[in-house]
């Protein structure tokens, strides 16, 4: 990032969508403050913590996009809920969302409205067209297409899936997913692939992934991979290393570790998350890893009792942070290094006062700035003995 003030680009939608606060201040002040916030939080507990890792070009930098379908007088809009309430805010183009992602979700909301395709209403629960999800893969630019429909019926579905592929020959996959419930959830149970493989691939450091339409993914690639970076020089890998990927997801982290780690455990409750994670374990060839589908609190109690141990511990929990009772498991493999990857300071202070109280001392923390003109901030934290 360059050393002047970076000067921002005015949205006309800051003042009602409340998604980010794009215009408000200079993209320097921004980190600036967004290093206080981590301070305010983490400082009693860490003895250094760095600047944060900004973006070069912080704007479009969001590789998962997603509109709700609604109708203003006689129009089909796409767009976003205004903060906190379910106003919808029609946006045809977003300053931090994939530009690319924003001119297909415009096409297809011309086209629900040229098909005559009934759009869903929350209120009533009746309607045909609810929400789109679109990812694309930084490195290989595939791109999906996730059309969330009430009812598996799709009229004129064949017809509108090629007119999309024509107008947009970039998309590499397209899917139905059925929502039926009258729930605040975007994504259902039910999955039809309307086109190509029904998922897109993308390479962070080197690995292969596949992402399906409910794959949990970094949605910064370039901050994605300045993040597993840090979180894999934390480590102190030298090659020999037992290492626990808690919260393992798809298998991310740990597979991007393994090249210099000695084995790696990744635990993780969802079912299909380990599904892909074993996948994509296979697809980069890695034989030094497994994944169980279990609770992570309960599997490293479970191991402590067996008596095995762990060199490192890498935890990636959700917003709400960890529980006491997974500080206290993991302290409980007597590992030399925790690496905790954080995506809120506040709960990562009050994990940080639960670790220090089982003999560890967070000894630097790393912020990497993974959304820009947002309040989020993300943070790679080095516990020790």
């Amino acid at each position: 990032m360059g050393n002047g003030a970076w000067t921002t680009e005015q949205c006309p939608y800051v003042t009602r969508c409340g998604a980010c606060h794009i215009g408000e201040k200079c993209y320097e002040d921004e980190l600036a403050e967004k290093k206080e916030y981590v301070i305010q939080h983490i400082g009693k507990y860490c003895s250094q913590i760095h600047d944060v890792a900004g973006m070069y070009y912080p704007y479009h930098y969001r590789n998962k996009v997603h509109a709700v379908f609604g109708k203003i007088r006689d129009s089909v809009v796409a767009g976003t809920y205004a903060e906190g309430t379910h106003t919808l805010i029609p946006i045809s183009s977003c300053l931090i969302e994939d530009a690319q992602a924003s001119a297909i979700i415009k096409t297809v909301t011309q086209l629900i409205q040229s098909f005559k395709l009934w759009v869903y209403n929350e209120d009533t629960g009746r309607g045909l067209m609810r929400h789109i999800l679109v990812r694309k893969g930084a490195s290989t630019k595939q791109i999906l297409v996730v059309l969330v429909t009430a009812s598996s019926e799709f009229p004129h579905k064949n017809h509108f899936v090629a007119e999309l592929r024509r107008l947009h020959p970039e998309i590499t996959t397209i899917v139905q997913n059925i929502n039926d419930r009258q729930t605040t959830m975007v994504l259902g149970d039910q999955e039809r692939t309307l086109f190509g493989p029904g998922y897109i691939e993308d390479v962070l450091l080197g690995m292969r992934f596949r992402l399906s339409p409910s794959s949990f993914y970094q949605v910064n690639s370039a901050q994605t991979q300045v993040l597993y970076k840090k979180a894999i020089q934390a480590a102190g890998l030298t090659g020999k290393e037992r290492v626990i990927d808690a919260y393992c997801g798809i298998g991310t982290i740990g597979l991007c570790m393994s090249a210099k780690a000695g084995h790696v455990t990744g635990i993780e409750l969802n079912k299909q998350a380990v599904q892909d994670a074993k996948a994509n374990a296979r697809r980069n060839d890695i034989n030094n890893i497994h994944f169980v589908n279990a609770d992570a609190t309960e599997y490293m109690i479970r191991m402590s009792q067996k008596g095995d141990r762990a060199d490192v511990v890498v935890m990636d929990p959700p917003r709400s942070g960890s529980t006491e009772a997974f500080v206290k498991a993991a302290a409980s493999l007597k590992p030399s290094r925790i690496v905790y990857v954080s995506c809120e300071p506040q709960t990562l202070g009050r994990d940080l006062a639960w670790f220090q109280r089982e003999g560890y001392h967070a000894k630097e923390a790393f912020p990497v700035d993974m959304f820009a003109f947002t309040e989020c901030i993300e943070c790679v934290c080095i516990l020790e003995q």
